[in-house]
């Protein structure tokens, strides 16, 4: 028995790994976050499958459906949206796993803000502009940020940053950024990234926050903060550069 961990991508049924696919199929128990993860992926559960929505359960409670499935002898798919690595809740599960000794693995997803960008047609590192990408949330009625976390921190190197979790507080985003970035810096606003009721806001530091709210955009949404979203005359990357030697040629 094994508890596979599967990124369900960012929305889009269709985003899923084949992988994460192929486990859906072959799993007696898969537990999903129905608020999150589309309904669609249910499908290929296997007939008679036991499904859970966790959305409303305690991590004791989910716990509790993992260790009966290992009792039973089943495999279990715990779906989770996007990536596990960023923002899944999937550390603290894996904490109970490894001290009760029951196995798991974790297949990774297409995350949130890889949608995002594809959807905005940008790539978040662009040469000479920017080479770093900060991911991150606020810590507004969430588990705190840790010393030196804090956007006004982060914010001074002048990075693309990712904001997850952080739409509902837009208008304390901008004014902790704006001191670092500049009214005039670039910003998106990408919510339901890849789903069919997608809604993407462009602007600045100056005037995103009035058109998140003028949207109504409340959950679900990233933000992406940086010059890279708006670059045009910028240097090639050396790895296409005639200049490069290449062995052979």
């Amino acid at each position: 028995m094994t508890v596979h961990f599967v990124g369900a991508g960012p929305g889009a049924a269709d985003l899923i790994t084949v992988r994460g696919a192929r486990l859906i199929a072959s799993a007696p128990v898969c537990l999903y976050a129905g608020s999150l993860v589309p309904a669609e992926l249910l499908e290929h559960c296997p007939p008679g499958a036991r499904l859970v929505d966790t959305a409303d359960l305690t991590l004791d409670e989910i716990v509790a459906e993992l260790v009966e499935a290992h009792r039973r002898g089943d495999d279990v798919v715990r779906l989770h949206s996007g990536d596990p690595s960023v923002f899944s809740a999937v550390a603290e599960q894996a904490r109970r796993l490894d001290a009760l000794g029951i196995p798991y693995d974790i297949v990774p997803g297409v995350p949130a803000f890889a949608a995002a960008a594809a959807t905005l047609k940008r790539e978040l590192t662009v040469p000479g502009v920017g080479q770093t990408v900060v991911l991150t949330r606020i810590a507004a009625r969430a588990t705190p940020m840790p010393p030196g976390e804090d956007l006004g921190t982060l914010g001074r190197s002048g990075s693309t940053m990712v904001l997850h979790l952080a739409v509902q507080r837009i208008d304390e985003v901008v004014a902790e950024l704006i001191p670092s970035y500049g009214p005039d810096c670039p910003v998106a606003v990408v919510a339901c990234a890849s789903r069919p009721d997608e809604v993407v806001l462009r602007g600045t530091l100056a005037d995103i926050a009035g058109k998140v709210h003028a949207a109504g955009v409340k959950r679900t949404a990233v933000i992406i903060v940086g010059a890279v979203l708006t670059a045009e005359g910028f240097t090639g990357s050396h790895l296409y550069s005639a200049d490069r030697v290449r062995p052979g040629r």
